[in-house]
């Protein structure tokens, strides 16, 4: 069986039924509103956000949709996702449950404070 690739989170989203659709697009402009700068791509065949390197990734499963903010978005969030599985770089919110966009919204904004800061220590190394 042939794999898909997907070549924009559009062709990605468009997979999925209708629910499920639903909340991947209200997740993806949630990102938006927070970091409308980003690059949107897919990477690692997941809908991704990118601002000086990736941001966040999402997904959706049969029975959750996963975030991945790498391993910092989950470490300094830790006290607030007792309630979700989570693994070194990814939590999961159950699918048949409404996402937690006030939470979304602020471990997007730490993960772009993250790397806006990475990158100008980046810059101040070259000069």
């Amino acid at each position: 069986m042939e794999k898909t690739t997907y070549q924009t989170i559009d062709e990605y989203i468009a997979q999925f039924p209708d629910t499920v659709q639903e909340i991947l697009q209200t997740l993806r402009k949630v990102i938006q509103e927070i970091v409308p700068e980003a690059t949107e791509k897919i990477s690692y065949q997941m809908p991704t956000f990118a601002l000086h390197g990736n941001l966040v990734h999402f997904a959706a499963y049969q029975s959750h949709i996963g975030l991945y903010p790498g391993a910092s978005g989950v470490a300094a969030f830790q006290n607030e996702i007792t309630n979700y599985k989570t693994s070194k770089g990814t939590i999961q919110f159950p699918i048949d449950q409404p996402l937690p966009y006030d939470l979304i919204r602020r471990i997007v904004a730490f993960r772009v404070d993250e790397n806006v800061k990475k990158a100008k220590s980046k810059a101040k190394k070259k000069k």
